[in-house]
């Protein structure tokens, strides 16, 4: 008998709902959130065939790697579908959250998304310890200048490297703004050294990536945009076309059509927000100061009809699928429309 499992996780326990093949709940429980006691109640069922279904989270790629390993068949679900279907129901609770996520693999209702390797996760811890910490540098700067503001004493334009120096300068004649903002400055130093040494581990990690250091013959590629596209991609044959990546990254407009009325909209958003800052980054940087190439041409052209920002937002999104198939077919990027054609026909 086929039975369809859903799982909804949360940190300490896990909901789980088992389906018969016609729809009939079979067993509803709880289960510790840890891979060993799933492991076990999943082998204590007596159907022959068992589907896993789990809403994509925090947990859940941990999850589904240990129990793809022990041999069950476990599916990830898009989270913004999942979430769409389970609001029709008016009570909300693990169990009817586990039931519903059930029902949606045993209709294929469901969107798969893909659990990203180890290695990628690994990078993306990386990635997001260096977002933290350069976020909380920024934060305690602008507290500084706003203790600063409210008496008066304006900072101006400062280099990162002068910032100190002149906040000293400006609180020097005040003893309690001192004492306010040097305990503030320590904080500072420390961040800004631990940002520089995860910046350095993050070149360091390019410098031995052949498929970082072919990103990066991109105009307008970094470090961090390479690591944060590889990342994202981890596997460049899940994708069918390289079309695909714009969709699949939230940067292609969204449309709601019903009868007459045809609403075409903004970005749809959907996806990786850090690979989407990422590449309207990249798409920044190449249209204002990196070498001219084919695709800074083609947003200059958007840019003269639609407006500079949607020329940015389309050159983005252009940027993710090159890369892709710069990536698939193990090629450096081509500064000439046709160096690019040429090289994608062959």
């Amino acid at each position: 008998m086929h039975m369809f499992i859903g799982l909804d996780v949360s940190l300490a326990s896990t909901a789980a709902c088992v389906l018969s093949e016609h729809g009939k709940v079979m067993k509803e429980t709880k289960v510790d959130s840890e891979p060993e006691a799933l492991i076990t109640f999943l082998r204590s069922l007596s159907g022959s065939m068992i589907t896993i279904g789990l809403e994509a989270g925090p947990l859940s790629q941990w999850l589904h790697r240990h129990l793809t390993q022990d041999g069950f068949e476990v599916i990830l679900m898009e989270t913004r579908q999942v979430k769409g279907a389970l609001q029709a129901m008016p009570i909300k609770t693990d169990r009817r959250d586990a039931e519903g996520i059930a029902r949606l693999l045993q209709m294929g209702w469901f969107r798969p998304v893909h659990c990203k390797s180890i290695s990628a996760q690994e990078m993306r811890a990386v990635l997001t310890a260096r977002k933290a910490v350069q976020k909380a540098a920024l934060d305690i700067e602008l507290s500084l200048r706003g203790v600063l503001r409210n008496f008066g004493l304006k900072m101006g334009k400062v280099a990162k490297g002068r910032f100190e120096a002149r906040v000293r300068e400006l609180a020097a004649s005040n003893t309690m703004l001192e004492a306010a903002a040097e305990p503030m400055l320590r904080a500072r130093a420390e961040l800004r050294g631990e940002l520089a040494r995860l910046e350095k581990l993050l070149r360091d990690l390019v410098k031995v990536d052949p498929i970082c250091r072919l990103m990066m013959t991109m105009p307008g590629v970094g470090a961090v945009v390479a690591l944060t596209v590889r990342a994202a991609f981890d596997d460049p044959e899940r994708f069918r076309s390289s079309k695909d990546v714009g969709p699949w990254a939230g940067l292609t407009p969204s449309r709601h059509q019903s009868g007459e009325r045809d609403v075409v909209g903004a970005i749809t958003r959907a996806g990786d927000a850090g690979l989407r800052t990422a590449l309207f980054q990249a798409a920044t940087v190449m249209l204002h100061r990196g070498a001219k190439n084919w695709l800074t041409a083609w947003a200059l052209r958007v840019a003269q009809r639609r407006g500079k920002k949607r020329a940015t937002v389309a050159l983005a999104r252009r940027i993710g699928v090159v890369l892709h198939r710069m990536w698939r077919d193990n090629t450096e990027f081509r500064f000439t429309r046709d160096a690019a054609m040429a090289s994608s026909a062959a």
